[in-house]
This record gives structure tokens, C-alpha cells and sequence, in this order.
């Protein structure tokens, strides 16, 4: 399937915020990155509204439309909404900005809408639909497609205002091509399921950009047309207010926004809808509050009087197509997901910690609105177990504990008032306290000396392995002491070296007791060293003298 969003890895921070807002959850969650899953995909673009990291980026088609231009005439369908969109701006100066950038004429979706609207009035007027669905919206009718098969024959079997304006354009110009310019995601891949109709679509916020790189400004005007009440269709109940609305047989509704649509949708499912026609709507507000409306142009307000005051009371003067020509097939479109059993789902379950109903909190923060859902998910490989926010922070405070409570240092934590507010069991060792809760949340002067923790405070620099005797417990301790700025806490880590220095002052002992006694004997060999060389040095002074005297008697004789 052609990818009409995808995601920027690099933006992308495992928020989840996507997929909380993803109706059909159509997001993938592997290798740390939130990917979209295409064949899932109904093109909402809630993702790519809501995401903070601006990590989701729609197709741009701009190349193509260019392309299109250079091969010949390009008629432009505008979207009713543009009004909403370029504040001030009027059908006659977007053609004037538009034919800058080479498109040959502009005319206003609006004249389809008016087109479908009469459709829409003539299914009303035959009674043999129960239930009748707008389908204007596209992603309402890739939902239906995808996940409701069963409420199919309650679409109207009708080309949307896009498709019925391009193809009025392409019979009157059989050599122009045409480029529906909107502000939505799902007219894309309409454009590209339906060839023949639209050849290239592009958003609010491509154009935007276009004409931004171009130098060409939208300019404002002033324009009325009493004949142009279609262009209401992009505001909420804006086709009911085009219609005439007079069979007393059918009730007419408006449902916008997702929620109210998956609602709607599983009350026709479950046949509690009678003789109704229902303008539904994916976006809430409709399509001024479309995805690819310029984000800082989100005023839904402020839109909908645009729209409003722009619009006329009259229909507009068109011809009026043979039913057949407007014909518009809805298909099944199967989603091949295999579902796990209830074993599968408790297994998942297990392995994040939940063996009880009451330990599955269902608190969405993974963006599944149950624990069961994300362990379908986790099945299906579009999420981690890991996803669990509740479990990793379990996970983690277990692992930290464990880490602090089994490890030999004295740990100490503090807030910036010093206050206890973490000591382990080592730390309570060497200080003599009974249990941590003796000294939790008092000032750490009860204990320590807090002029070492001020000091690091004060100058940001850590001390590391400094080595103190902690008189009134009687105790040498190796001393770390870490200021947090951004926690906004200090930690000292001690490591108990009594025995350590009573060791080395034993074994300084034995070695100055050594030297003493070293001392002592070389003394005393020093002694008797001079005491036999004197002997000596004696006995020789006879020898010589006796070996002389000899020596001279020999001579002598």
C-alpha cells in the first residue's frame, strides 16, 4: 500500500501519544520508533495532528503537480475551505496565485458538492435505503471498508464533491488534467483508489509551502455569489444545511468527530438506526478541522463564520449528471490480523506483571485503552511489552530498590532542605539506626555533619571517595557526595572502612614495631663487629711484630 504518511524516525520519542489517538490503532511500535500500519490505515491523520515532535510527514505531491503543469493544461478544484484556511482570500485571488505557479483555471469544489447534495436528495426521495451515509468523507468510508463490513449497503453509493467537480471539469476540458487541493490526508489515496477523476491532490499546507518557496502571496478580496450555498459542505452539518431536508420519512443527522462516528456506526451495526440520513464526518468540526489545515490556523470558531459569510443561499446553477455517471462502489476490505486465544492474552498479561483483573489498570498510558488490547497488540507485533508505563515503573523502582537495599555502600538521600529521604539498610549499619523510618523526612544534621552537603550545594563540584572518621559512631567511611540540579537532590555513598583502617593501623604497628627491633639488633651485630675487628686488629699487630722479630733472626744467621 502507498505510504501517504510516514513517520521521521528521528523525531520520533515513544510518547505513544499516536497511538492513544489512532481510532483503529494502526500504529506499530518496534525499535524504539512508532511506525504507521498501512494496510490499517483509514488516513485520519489524528497522528499527524497530534504528534509533538512533528515526527509524522504526509506525501508530498508537489512533483507531481509541477510535472502535470509542464505537460499541459491543469484545472485546480479548491476545497470549500480554503476560506478557512487563507483568511481573506476569495476564489478569484487564489487564481490569481494559483496560475503563478502555472495551473491554467481554478474552480471551486463547492460546484460538486452541489452535484452530490441533489444526488444525496434523489436516494432520500426513492425510500428504498434504510439508512443512508454521507460519503463525502473518505476516511469515513475506509472505515466503514476496513473494520464495519457490515454497515456497507448503508453507504450511499456516491462519488464525493472532489470527484463529481474533476469529472465536470474533465468533460468540459477533455485535455486538462486536475489537481484537488484540500485539507485533508484520505483525498490522496481516494484520488489514487478512483483513478479517472482527480490525477494529483494536494493539502493546504503543500500549497502553503509552494507558494512560500514561489515568493507569491494570496492576496485578500471582497466577492459574493448568491448561488454558491455548497460551500457550506465543510463545516459540521454543513451538507444537511444544502439539502432540503423535507421527507418526513427519514430523520437527518450530523455526526462528527471519531468517537461519535465509531458510536454511530456500532448503533447501525446493531440495527438501531431506522429511515435515516447521516452526514458523518471523520474530523471533528468537518473538514475545516481536516488534518492538513496549517496548524496555526486551527480556529474552529473563527472557520466556521468564514465559511459561513463566504457562502450564498442559493444553490448553484449547474447541470445536474445522470444518476449512473455518479456512481460510487464500496468494497470489503479485508484485514488479515490473526487474534490470539485467551491462553495467548494471559500469557502477555503475566509477563508484565497483571495475573488479576484488578492489576490491569487500563489507564491508556500505552495508548490502548485496555491491557487486554495492548496484549492483542503485543500478538500481533505492533507492540512491546515494554509499553506498559505501570510495569516499567514497577520494574524500575524494584530494580533500584534491590539495587540499593542489597548493595554494601551507605546510600543517603536528600532533598535540597536536607531531609532524609531515602537511606538504606548499609547506610543505618554504620550510622547505628534502628529502621530507615527513624530518620525519614528529618534534616540530616540528626546524623551527619551537613557542612559537606551545603559545601557541594553551594559549588555544584562532587566529592569523590574522600576518606572521614565519623567520630560519634566510631566509624572510617570512603565518602561520595552528588548534587542532582535537575532532581533537585544530593546523594552521599559511603563505604564502611573500619576494618579496612584498623587493618592498616595494625599492620603500621607491626611494621614500626619491626623497624624498632630491626634496629635494636643491627645495633647490637654493629658492636660486636667493632668489638672482634679490635681483637683483631690486635692479634695481627702481635703477629706482625713476632714475624718480624723472626724474619730478622733468620737474617742474622
Amino acid at each position: 500500500m502507498t505510504e501517504y504518511l510516514k513517520l521521521k524516525k528521528s523525531n520520533c520519542v515513544n510518547c505513544y501519544k499516536c497511538i492513544r489517538h489512532c481510532p483503529v490503532k494502526s500504529i506499530k511500535y518496534s525499535t524504539g520508533q512508532a511506525q504507521i500500519v498501512s494496510d490499517e490505515c483509514i488516513l485520519c491523520g489524528q497522528c499527524f495532528v497530534v504528534c509533538p515532535q512533528n515526527a509524522k510527514e504526509i506525501r508530498n505531491d508537489v512533483p507531481s503537480a509541477m510535472e502535470l503543469i509542464k505537460s499541459g493544461p491543469v484545472i485546480a478544484s479548491l476545497a470549500p475551505s480554503f476560506v478557512a484556511n487563507y483568511p481573506g482570500a476569495t476564489v478569484a485571488t487564489m487564481e490569481k496565485a494559483l496560475k503563478q505557479l502555472g495551473f491554467t483555471g481554478v474552480e471551486e469544489t463547492a460546484i460538486g458538492a452541489s452535484i452530490v447534495k441533489t444526488e444525496y436528495e434523489r436516494i432520500i426521495a426513492e425510500g428504498k435505503q434504510e439508512v443512508i451515509i454521507s460519503t463525502c468523507c473518505h476516511s469515513v468510508n475506509t472505515l466503514v471498508e476496513k473494520y464495519y463490513p457490515e454497515v456497507l449497503p448503508y453507504l450511499a453509493t456516491v462519488v464525493s464533491p472532489m470527484q463529481a467537480h474533476c469529472q465536470k471539469i474533465k468533460q468540459e476540458h477533455p485535455d486538462a488534467k486536475t489537481v484537488f487541493i484540500g485539507p485533508c490526508i484520505s483525498k490522496k489515496a481516494e484520488a489514487d483508489a478512483y483513478p479517472g477523476y482527480a490525477d494529483c491532490v494536494l493539502t493546504f499546507e503543500e500549497l502553503s509551502d509552494w507558494l512560500k518557496q514561489e515568493g507569491i502571496t494570496v492576496e485578500q478580496g471582497e466577492d459574493h455569489l448568491e448561488e454558491s450555498r455548497a460551500r457550506l459542505f465543510p463545516t459540521t452539518g454543513g451538507i444537511l444545511r444544502t439539502m432540503k431536508c423535507d421527507s418526513p420519512d427519514y430523520a437527518y443527522l450530523v455526526v462528527d468527530g471519531i468517537e461519535n462516528v465509531l458510536a454511530a456506526l456500532d448503533d447501525i451495526k446493531q440495527g438501531r438506526l431506522k429511515k435515516c440520513f447521516i452526514e458523518m464526518s471523520i474530523c471533528a468540526g468537518s473538514c475545516i478541522g481536516g488534518p492538513a489545515m496549517e496548524r496555526e490556523r486551527r480556529r474552529p470558531v473563527t472557520d466556521t463564520i468564514a465559511v459561513n459569510r463566504y457562502a450564498g443561499r442559493k444553490d448553484f446553477v449547474v447541470d445536474q449528471p445522470d444518476g449512473k455517471d455518479l456512481i460510487k462502489d464500496h468494497r470489503f476490505i479485508g484485514l488479515h490480523r490473526q487474534m490470539p486465544g485467551e491462553k495467548e492474552i494471559e500469557e502477555i498479561l503475566h509477563k508484565t506483571g497483571k495475573f488479576t483483573k484488578e492489576q490491569e489498570l487500563n489507564c491508556g498510558a500505552c495508548g490502548y485503552s485496555t491491557c487486554r488490547e495492548k496484549a492483542i497488540a503485543v500478538y500481533q507485533g505492533k507492540a512491546d511489552l515494554n509499553m506498559c508505563l505501570p510495569f516499567l515503573t514497577q520494574k524500575a523502582q524494584s530494580f533500584s530498590d534491590t539495587i540499593i537495599n542489597n548493595t554494601p555502600n551507605g546510600i543517603i538521600v536528600l532533598n535540597e532542605d536536607l531531609e532524609v529521604q531515602q537511606i538504606n539498610s548499609a547506610a543505618c549499619h554504620i550510622m547505628n539506626i534502628r529502621h530507615a523510618s527513624d530518620v525519614l523526612g528529618d534534616q540530616v544534621i540528626r546524623i551527619l555533619d551537613p557542612k559537606v552537603f551545603l559545601d557541594v550545594m553551594s559549588s555544584g563540584r562532587s566529592i569523590r571517595d574522600e576518606k572521614i572518621y565519623l567520630a560519634e559512631y566510631k566509624r572510617y567511611v570512603e565518602q561520595s557526595v552528588i548534587y542532582d540540579r535537575s532532581y533537585h537532590i544530593v546523594m552521599c555513598i559511603m563505604r564502611d572502612v573500619t576494618e579496612e583502617e584498623r587493618e592498616r593501623k595494625k599492620k603500621e604497628e607491626i611494621s614500626q614495631s619491626t623497624i624498632e627491633v630491626t634496629d635494636r639488633v643491627i645495633e647490637k651485630q654493629m658492636r660486636v663487629v667493632q668489638e672482634i675487628a679490635s681483637l683483631l686488629g690486635e692479634t695481627t699487630a702481635e703477629t706482625k711484630i713476632a714475624l718480624t722479630n723472626l724474619k730478622d733472626s733468620l737474617n742474622d744467621e
